[in-house]
C-alpha cells in the first residue's frame, strides 16, 4: 500500500501543477485532435487533461520506484 501512495500522491500533485500551467497557455476551446476541433465541455476537457497528466506522472513515479530497487529486492522475487 505504501508503494502505491509513493507513486500516486506525488504524481497527483505534479499533474495538478502541469494542468494549471498547460491550460494557462492553451485555450481548451481551441484544441484540435487529429485535425478536428475538440467539442467536449470545458469540465470534460479539463478532466481528461488532468487524467492524462496524472497517468504520465504516475508512470514516471512508478519507473523511479522500480529503478530504486536494489539487487536484494530484485532477486527476492
Amino acid at each position: 500500500m505504501l508503494r502505491w501512495i509513493l507513486v500516486l500522491w506525488p504524481s497527483f500533485l505534479v499533474a495538478g501543477i502541469a494542468e494549471v500551467v498547460f491550460f494557462t497557455v492553451v485555450n481548451p476551446q481551441q484544441l484540435y485532435l487529429f485535425g478536428e476541433a475538440v467539442e467536449y465541455s470545458l469540465i470534460a476537457t479539463y478532466s481528461i487533461g488532468f487524467l492524462a497528466f496524472w497517468l504520465v506522472c504516475a508512470a514516471s513515479s512508478l519507473l523511479t520506484l522500480f529503478l530504486q530497487q536494489g539487487p536484494a529486492d530484485v532477486n527476492a522475487r
